[in-house]
């Protein structure tokens, strides 16, 4: 006997139509976005202002660049929020947990761009590495790549000013965590830690509370 189950979406509706939504707003939203140029120049056209001038060329750029932001900051936003959907801290520090300095601090910059931690939650992110065995180098790589590097700034980078900019700011970004993360973990810092984070990694987590005796 065989049992057939269907994807359900929240509420016990099937997921499907979900899945066709989105590919039909992506198809939509690249047939709109080609015709921003057009839609800028035929807008413009309409205005009593010589296209050749100033005022021409601001309006035109105006037209185009702002429903440009609009609907990248619109797919970047949703894009991101589906991939940060699987991306949990639990998740992520089973990805990092014994990876050895080098390779970690790679990893954990890279996952840094697109988790959806920032430094607000800076403090229970590094209890929760360590206490599952994330090297303190790799814990900073990621620390400092999260807040560091933003995929919506990255993608908005590329769309006004270019590929070029957009790389060197995700370069810098990535160097940056990784260099630092890889230079505290040469320092062996771990002795620097409080005795109850130290509790945490052993296993001991009622010792580990401050205030627990």
């Amino acid at each position: 006997m065989t049992v057939e189950t269907q994807e359900t979406a929240p509420g016990g509706r099937p997921a499907w139509p979900w899945h066709l939504g989105v590919v039909a707003f992506v198809v939509v939203w690249f047939a709109v976005y080609k015709q921003l140029p057009g839609f800028s120049e035929w807008l413009t056209g309409l205005l009593p202002v010589d296209r050749s001038s100033h005022t021409g060329e601001a309006l035109a750029f105006f037209f185009y660049d702002t429903p440009k932001v609009i609907m990248l900051l619109t797919l970047i936003v949703f894009a991101m929020g589906v991939v940060r959907s699987f991306f949990s801290p639990e998740k992520t520090r089973a990805l990092l947990s014994g990876k050895r300095e080098g390779v970690g601090n790679v990893m954990a910059a890279s996952l840094g761009i697109v988790t959806p931690f920032c430094s607000c939650s800076a403090v229970p992110l590094f209890i929760g590495f360590v206490s599952a065995g994330v090297p303190l180098g790799v814990t900073f790589s990621f620390l400092i790549a999260a807040p560091m590097v933003n995929e919506v700034a990255l993608v908005l980078l590329w769309g006004l000013v270019g590929w070029k900019v957009a790389v060197v700011y995700l370069a810098f970004g990535l160097g940056v965590a990784i260099v630092a993360g890889w230079v505290i973990g040469r320092f062996h810092l771990e002795g620097w830690l409080q005795d109850w984070v130290k509790d945490i990694h052993l296993g001991n987590a009622d010792a580990a509370l401050p205030g627990k005796t």
